[in-house]
């Protein structure tokens, strides 16, 4: 079967709900699968009768809610002066040049944009990272040799 007619087959099941296409002919038979994700719903359902103890609960309740948002307050003003270093691929995060080296950054430390914060190894390359902002490194959000996704977060700097 010619490539082309192969690949018509995988965006015709791509592009459809679905789930296998089987062709076969005299020479060959090809069956295509995709693999269905699944969510599972649960649903819990709770009856209580109105009580004294529900309505101190429920006071309760709109306390802690005001209490959240005025934390989420604070938190997003603290939020607008802190910049993140993210990876820019898919990698094994190290902190340091070698095992004998000393960090690139500790927390505490001043970064400019230029500066080399770590290192990120991508099928046995070893890429250097620079951090593409400025200030002071306050949290290090990432463990020595942790594998770290594309966008991911691995400094917070202010």
């Amino acid at each position: 079967m010619e490539y082309n007619k192969i690949k018509e087959l995988i965006d015709v099941l791509n592009e459809s709900n679905l789930s296998e296409i089987s062709i076969e002919d005299d020479e060959h038979k090809i069956t295509l699968k995709k693999e269905q994700k699944q969510v599972e719903y649960v649903q819990q359902h709770s009856i209580q009768q109105p009580n004294e103890n529900n309505q101190n609960l429920a006071k309760q309740e709109d306390s802690q809610i005001q209490i959240n948002k005025n934390a989420n307050r604070e938190n997003q003003e603290e939020d607008l002066s802190v910049q993140y270093v993210k990876a820019p691929m898919v990698g094994t995060f190290y902190k340091a040049p070698s095992p004998e080296e000393g960090a690139y950054v500790e927390v505490g430390d001043r970064v400019t944009e230029s500066s080399i914060v770590c290192i990120l190894e991508a099928m046995k390359l070893f890429n250097e990272i620079q951090a593409e902002v400025s200030g002071e490194v306050i949290e290090i959000l990432v463990e020595d040799g942790q594998m770290v996704e594309y966008n991911q977060p691995l400094f917070k700097v202010k």
